[in-house]
């Protein structure tokens, strides 16, 4: 989906009228997807103003949310699971959770993700977005909240909204009927709204002598990074389905209920 021309949200977009299984489509208006909101301003900014955002779900760790945290309009209900969780108990925060710094020393950046190391890291982040219990709690808590009936408008994010963010998108995409071209296509779509938005950051890395590749690495999302958390997803429950009943521990009932409140068919002149 293009990206919604928001001032002050960095890659925000609507992932309705994605078209789904059965002549469906997730219905607009109701799940967004963008970067950090410690700049969002509704009483600046008419085009977040106008999405009636009632449910904020945070991805982000706690120092993140520290460090740069939400600002909302009144009235917003913020709901915070931290699917890293296990990194930071294990000593270790992944790149995905510290872009700017990764991005503020290039000397760094070389040691830690440079020889092709970015890549690598990155795809293990995505398999343990699926296998450690902070992610699989976190984003089972995420779909519980998509099919609550007064959840109304739901926002999530991360700091980027590329990668967290992302498995998140893909997973309910695939759940209400997305097809595998639909899913990786919405997934990719973020890269030029995300490289845009870390551009200073990037041209300032490179100009220090950083190398551009592990830059392009940390602020964009590929194809084998997703094909890493579906890998794991396939490799422990054979089956998106059986992933978030048995992973997620979300019952069908709730799954019912969330493509009650989130799809309808096409053809309503969206």
């Amino acid at each position: 989906m293009p990206a919604i021309p928001a001032t002050s949200v960095a890659n925000l977009r609507d992932l309705g009228p994605t078209p789904l299984t059965g002549g469906r489509v997730l219905r607009p208006g109701l799940l967004l997807r963008s970067g950090q909101l410690d700049r969002m301003d509704a009483a600046a900014d008419p085009v977040v103003a106008a999405l009636g955002i009632t449910t904020v779900f945070d991805f982000r760790t706690e120092g993140e949310r520290r460090a740069r945290p939400d600002r909302l309009p009144p009235g917003t209900r913020v709901l915070a699971a931290d699917v890293l969780a296990d990194f930071l108990d294990s000593g270790t925060v992944p790149a995905a959770a510290r872009l700017k710094e990764v991005l503020g020393d290039p000397a760094a950046a070389e040691r830690e993700l440079g020889g092709g190391r970015a890549h690598a890291l990155f795809a293990d982040t995505y398999r343990a977005f699926v296998s450690t219990e902070s992610a699989r709690r976190g984003y089972g808590a995420f779909l519980e909240t998509l099919a609550e009936p007064d959840a109304g408008t739901v926002l999530f994010h991360c700091t980027a909204g590329k990668d967290r963010t992302g498995w998140a998108a893909a997973v309910v995409l695939g759940l209400l009927g997305a097809d595998e071209a639909t899913v990786e296509a919405e997934y990719l779509s973020v890269n030029p709204a995300v490289r845009q938005a870390f551009a200073p950051l990037v041209e300032g890395f490179t100009a220090q002598g950083g190398d551009p590749e592990i830059a392009l690495t940390v602020v964009g999302v590929t194809r084998d990074y997703l094909a890493a958390a579906q890998d794991e997803m396939a490799r422990r429950y054979g089956s998106l389905e059986r992933y978030v009943r048995d992973g997620l521990g979300v019952a069908d009932g709730t799954v019912d209920r969330i493509r009650a409140r989130l799809t309808e068919p096409a053809g309503r002149g969206w």
